[in-house]
């Protein structure tokens, strides 16, 4: 395929998908309109459809990681984990209402998740330890994600291009850890959390569960980020929210969903979904 058609086929796709944004449509994957889609070609979209959100005004706050959890990867068919942007018009405080309205979703799930923010820039080869140098700032968050695919059935390049499967991330209590981060990483790789619905769903899980840790996630992030020359390098200020900690469960309005963790020194948090 020549450039200037791959280019097309880029543009095409983004513009595509930016006409789906809130609109709550669904629409086949890219993988069974063509085969050859694969992850280079989703990671140009991601860039392009970057370009095209912040052209119209919205500002890049971060990144999030998916499917590091292998158990939601074999669910899901996925084989490997993957990332997107996130956007700051989607990200908010839990604090700030406790609620969240499903409104333009088609099929939302719930994900509890470990939030990290970056104070000074990773590179590519550096250690957990050293990365964890790099953060500020963790909190315990639930990200709302949402497939843009019918019946959740994609292959990897799919969910990149679609957004990641990013709808929203909610972010608790933020807790400085500066000068702290050696106390925090054997906690990130042990602790346990337990998430719950007020109708009586209940599943487990913990920070092994995402690659080993958060900070083993954040890592594999930067450098699958390094090996596409497309992609721009995470930066100081970027917020990464780095996989779900359970499975990621189906959810409706007038739930009630909560979290305890235990191991770690974060405190659970709760959402009503409206």
């Amino acid at each position: 395929m020549s450039g200037a058609s791959e280019a097309q086929r880029v543009e095409t796709t983004a513009k595509e998908l930016i006409a789906l944004l809130g609109t709550g449509r669904q629409i086949a994957p890219f993988t069974t309109r063509d085969p050859n889609f694969g992850l280079a070609d989703a990671y140009a979209v991601a860039e392009r459809v970057r370009e095209l959100r912040v052209a119209r005004g919205e500002r890049v706050v971060g990144r999030k990681i998916g499917f590091t959890n292998r158990a939601v990867q074999a669910t899901f068919g996925v084989s490997a984990p993957i990332w997107n942007y996130m956007f700051a018009g989607s990200v908010h405080d839990l604090a700030a209402s406790g609620s969240f309205a499903l409104a333009g979703t088609v099929a939302p799930r719930i994900e509890p998740e470990i939030v990290l923010h970056l104070a000074s820039a990773p590179r590519a080869g550096m250690s957990e330890r050293e990365i964890a140098d790099c953060v500020d700032w963790m909190a315990h968050g639930f990200e709302i994600v949402d497939s843009i695919f019918p019946g959740w059935s994609f292959r990897a390049a799919d969910a990149v291009a679609g957004f990641g499967v990013h709808t929203a991330l909610l972010i608790g209590e933020r807790r400085p850890i500066a000068g702290k981060q050696a106390q925090w990483i054997d906690a990130l790789a042990t602790f346990t959390i337990a998430l719950r619905s007020n109708d009586g769903i209940e599943k487990s899980g913990g920070g092994a569960n995402v690659l080993g840790s958060p900070l083993a996630a954040l890592k594999f992030l930067i450098e699958e980020v390094a090996r596409y020359p497309s992609c721009r390098p995470l930066k100081a200020g970027e917020i990464v929210t780095t996989g779900t900690l359970t499975d990621a469960m189906p959810i409706k309005p007038e739930q009630l969903w909560s979290t305890r963790l235990d191991g770690i020194p974060l405190e659970g948090i709760a959402v009503k979904f409206r």
